[in-house]
């Protein structure tokens, strides 16, 4: 068995029939040329002729005092693996219908915790793969480069292996310390030892917890964000919303403006989000704070497990003008990272569990609406550059579906991707009414940046 380190634990301890804790991708193919109608039967018999995974696919989870991956023995694929057909007439709006009731439905814990579902009978003879995993095996940018070692620049490479049938690279051995030590004293040396070098980073979050903002804008702390229709406690159902925008007109905004992709795109949710609050006159007078997950996964790190730090932005959503708001946004930003550059990529970790650890007790009591931490997780996790293939099907749109969770009742998820960068919204279907405007309010938001940045 392999321990879970205290950050993966925690998204097992989140977890209950309201709040499942997995994230997804949805894709979108389109079969190679010639294709016959059996290529999606096919695809996923090939797929299934792949029955021994490896780990962390092969593993479940056990609770012995602390959380333990442990190896499945009666493993089955058929339970993982699914081959289903959308309804007629086909369209998106069906696909993102089936997304969202499978999306708000738990994964059995006697199973290791992912799901792979291929969905044929879209009505321009295109097909979609939904796959979800636990956020305990996977952090958003571990979960995309997973998605990615199915796929192959090479339109004509075929027998392409899972990513659950891909042989793992061997786990770096600081990331199992614990569970690597010799004997009990080594044990707690190691512990020691790592408790020591986060603790400038836990150190620094409990002073950002305690202290209050200053009046400068760009100073985004813990609770200081205004209650919303969002901070609210959830349902069990979810509705998922996504679309596409050219990262070449994000960029040049973000070149005339100086500001980053990631910075515009904020701006871009920030505008989105204020129409939707005029719309449902719930706007607050203080502006939206954002919570900003950053990865601090090394290149060559290990592949699975949570390795992330978090960032507060200041979304100005008080302010009409979308030029003032973006700069608002770059300060704010600029602030954070500067903050965060003075820190280890451990000691940025420490300090996001200190500055946002009282967050799962306010979450439970229900002061979330009074006082939240903040008002909404908005997630950027960059993807592949060059087009890919699945079996010589093109992958030509790839979505990110995340995690709402109580007090936080919408959830905003980047994913880039070629030229386009697709904006994933999940939200709680009671909590997040008519969620699909925020399409057309994100859409409008980028143009409205355009003509302010003169673009």
């Amino acid at each position: 068995m392999r321990a879970l380190s205290p950050l993966d634990s925690v998204f097992l301890l989140m977890e209950h029939r309201r709040q499942p804790m997995h994230v997804a991708g949805l894709q979108l193919f389109t079969p190679p040329a010639g294709a016959g109608s059996d290529f999606v039967r096919e695809l996923v018999e090939q797929m299934r002729t792949y029955q021994t995974p490896s780990p962390p696919y092969s593993q479940r989870p056990v609770f012995r005092g602390r959380w333990y991956w442990r190896e499945d023995e009666q493993f089955d694929l058929d339970h993982h693996l699914r081959h289903l057909a959308l309804p007629q007439p086909g369209r998106i709006r069906e696909l993102l219908a089936m997304t969202s009731h499978l999306h708000g439905s738990l994964m059995d814990r006697s199973r290791p915790l992912w799901e792979t579902n291929v969905i044929e009978g879209l009505h321009d003879g295109r097909f979609a793969m939904y796959s979800k995993v636990h956020h305990a095996m996977f952090d958003g940018v571990a979960a995309m480069r997973e998605a990615r070692k199915s796929l192959d620049e090479n339109p004509d490479q075929r027998e392409m292996p899972p990513p659950w049938a891909r042989p793992r690279l061997r786990r770096d051995r600081s990331d199992q310390a614990l569970s690597l030590a010799s004997s009990p004293l080594d044990a707690l040396v190691k512990s020691l030892s790592v408790n020591y070098r986060m603790l400038p980073g836990l150190a620094q979050g409990v002073k950002d917890l305690l202290r209050k903002s200053r009046h400068d804008v760009s100073d985004a702390t813990p609770y200081q964000a205004p209650p919303t229709m969002f901070n609210v406690r959830i349902s069990s159902s979810r509705r998922v919303a996504a679309q596409s925008y050219s990262l070449s007109r994000i960029r040049k905004i973000g070149k005339t403006c100086g500001a980053t992709v990631n910075d515009v795109a904020l701006a871009m949710c920030a505008g989105a989000l204020r129409e939707y609050l005029l719309a449902h006159e719930a706007l607050p007078e203080q502006p939206l704070i954002a919570m900003v997950p950053v990865s601090v996964r090394a290149a060559d790190g290990p592949e699975g497990g949570n390795q992330i730090a978090v960032i507060l932005a200041n979304l100005a959503t008080q302010l009409s003008d979308p030029a003032q708001r973006l700069a608002t946004i770059v300060a704010s930003t600029h602030r954070a990272k500067e903050r965060m550059s003075k820190m280890s990529a451990l000691e940025q970790m420490a300090y996001a569990t200190a500055a946002l650890g009282p967050m799962a007790l306010t979450s439970v009591i229900g002061l979330d609406r009074i006082r939240p931490a903040f008002n909404i997780v908005i997630s950027n996790v960059p993807g592949p550059t060059q087009p890919l293939y699945l079996n010589g099907a093109r992958l030509d749109e790839s979505y990110p579906v995340s995690i709402p969770i109580d007090g936080q009742a919408l959830n905003i998820t980047l994913t880039s991707y070629c030229d386009q960068i697709a904006f994933g919204f999940t939200g709680c279907r009671r909590a997040v009414p008519s969620m699909q405007r925020l399409l057309d309010f994100t859409e409008r938001a980028l143009s409205e940046l355009e003509t302010a940045c003169g673009c």
